[in-house]
């Protein structure tokens, strides 16, 4: 992707992500779904899910998974909210990027 990714946008796809899972979802799985959407390493992406977990709008939990423990993510109602924000500020600024980009002229 030529865009630069930034933190919020960044942490308004790994939010959308894990909403998805009602029950939490795990870090692997985070990172192959948001490397669906953008291009972007797991050295990334772990201090992403580490800062919303500090900023309350994660909740983290250990459950075993084939002999181990597994961390899982689950969005908190702060996180929805954050989200849901998220997800207007973005309407409105993609919605005014393609008006810019569809009334150029033709020449």
């Amino acid at each position: 992707m030529v865009f630069n990714t930034g933190a919020a946008l960044l942490d308004a796809i790994v939010l959308a992500v894990v909403s998805k899972e009602r029950q939490g979802t795990y870090g692997y799985k985070i990172t192959q779904d948001v490397r669906q959407v953008i291009d972007v390493s797991e050295s990334t992406l772990y201090p992403v899910l580490r800062r919303l977990q500090k900023d309350e709008c994660l909740d983290v939990y250990d459950m075993a998974f084939a002999g181990r423990n597994r961390r899982y993510y689950k969005l908190t109602e702060k996180g929805t909210v954050q989200l849901q924000l998220y997800e207007a500020e973005w309407k409105s600024y993609s919605s005014k990027i393609t008006q810019l980009f569809e009334g150029r002229s033709g020449s």
